[in-house]
């Protein structure tokens, strides 16, 4: 069954650190592409960080509000997606999302295209107070 479950999330202070986890099925992990989204009531969803793994080191890409800030990573023994978070603002408040998609299949076009993930996560709600 295709599956991706996020877990990691919680309430933190500004300045804090949280460590998101996305575990993935084996046929989701099979993307090449997976990425974290998020969301907050009433906004479209955003982009967080990306990361394509074929040929070589893996390529990753993140969006201007985390560079410096976040980095994503992932275990291939564990078929697992991590997304480390640190320094915390308040406006990283949201729900983060696990995706994958399948259909980007070259490491620079692995940047944020909503139409393309096919598999969602079910969120993980981070909340970050001043």
């Amino acid at each position: 069954q295709v599956q991706l479950v996020e877990s990691g999330g919680g309430s933190v202070q500004a300045g804090g650190s949280l460590r998101l986890s996305c575990a993935a099925s084996e046929y989701t992990y099979s993307s090449n592409c997976m990425e974290w989204f998020r969301q907050v009531p009433g906004k479209e969803r955003e982009g967080v960080a990306a990361i394509f793994t074929g040929k070589g080191s893996p390529y990753t890409y993140y969006g201007d509000s985390v560079k410096g800030r976040f980095t994503i990573s992932q275990d291939n023994a564990k078929n697992t997606v991590y997304l480390q978070m640190n320094s915390l603002k308040p406006e990283d408040t949201a729900m983060y999302y696990c995706a994958a998609d399948p259909k980007t299949v070259l490491p620079g076009y692995c940047r944020f295209n909503i139409g393309r993930v096919a598999f969602w996560g079910q969120g993980t709600q981070v909340t970050v107070s001043s």
